[in-house]
């Protein structure tokens, strides 16, 4: 199956119009040029051509038709800072194009009722980086009672919970016990388990619930010390397989720090081009589960438009 056979998803992507926030007391901040002051240091943050730091959907959406991916779901991380005004903006003007998470503040009380408001505004998923919940100070409970009557909401108005969670399986016993209290809640659990690092395979195990699936986002980044082909992320994608089912599996980008190494193309062509996995797979993993695990409709089929340089 070639490449303009399959409707490519990326179930994990990053849009924001500023950074400007704090994790753990440290600031994050958008520069010129594609960096960030990052905790401390200054990385590069976006691609150097995003030279005014604005990381927006119509720069993805022009990165999303040249790679041929027909949708993508944004999710969203304390490093950026709650981006939830512009996202209802972005899901609102490209509803075929985008599902956006909105993103409530657990960090501190009084998240419940911020939930409560992004639903009753439309958002039809809400994500938590939970690792950041873990703090040098203290640690909120995925299972805590407003955590609880959160998921309990959204499991009501059939709201989808988005998690990266923290290294290994530190986290995972919480989250057996979400997914026991509330087993209609759908679950994406992101950056496939945190691959590369100890106990990963814990995270995938989870998928093994009806209501939980794995999404590959940051894949390339885990690896990146490998680089491309990425070989070694194919094989973990195998290993993922045999423990959950290849249905269980969707490929997410991490766009847009992942580009910053590599094109957005190739954070999906090493699965694509991969001798390791059949047809199926690759149409599976790329896009039909997360097709119907986010019950997106109306995808477009785009067009291959040759390189200047073939």
């Amino acid at each position: 199956m070639e490449n303009r056979q399959i409707r490519i998803i990326d179930a994990h992507a990053h849009l924001w119009l500023w950074q400007d926030t704090e994790v753990n007391g440290l600031k994050i901040q958008t520069l010129e040029n594609g960096k960030s002051l990052f905790m401390g240091e200054i990385r590069q943050m976006l691609p150097p051509f995003m030279i005014d730091g604005h990381n927006t959907a119509e720069i993805f959406l022009s990165n999303m038709d040249y790679a041929q991916v027909s949708a993508a779901v944004i999710t969203q991380e304390y490093i950026d800072g709650l981006q939830n005004d512009y996202l209802l903006e972005v899901q609102q003007k490209y509803p075929n194009r985008f599902l956006c998470c909105g993103m409530v503040d657990a960090r501190q009380s009084g998240y419940f009722e911020h939930a409560k408001n992004l639903i009753n505004q439309g958002f039809k998923a809400i994500k938590l980086p939970a690792e950041r919940l873990i703090m040098k100070d203290r640690r909120v409970l995925l299972t805590c009672d407003e955590m609880m009557r959160m998921f309990s909401l959204m499991e009501k108005n059939d709201v989808l919970f988005s998690v990266d969670l923290a290294p290994g399986d530190e986290q995972v016993p919480e989250m057996e016990e979400i997914i026991a209290e509330y087993p209609s809640l759908r679950i994406a659990i992101g950056h496939f388990g945190l691959v590369t690092r100890a106990n990963w395979q814990q995270q995938i195990k989870l998928a093994r619930h009806p209501n939980v699936m794995i999404e590959s986002g940051g894949i390339t980044w885990l690896f990146n010390d490998e680089f491309y082909p990425f070989k070694g992320a194919v094989w973990a994608i195998k290993e993922a397989s045999s423990l959950t089912g290849i249905e269980k599996l969707m490929w997410g980008s991490d766009y847009p720090r992942t580009v910053t190494a590599i094109t957005y193309r190739m954070s999906y062509d090493f699965v694509l081009k991969s001798g390791l996995l059949s047809e199926e797979e690759k149409a599976l993993f790329l896009g039909e589960n997360a097709r119907k695990f986010y019950r997106l409709e109306n995808l477009i089929d785009l067009p291959y438009i040759k390189n200047m340089s073939e």
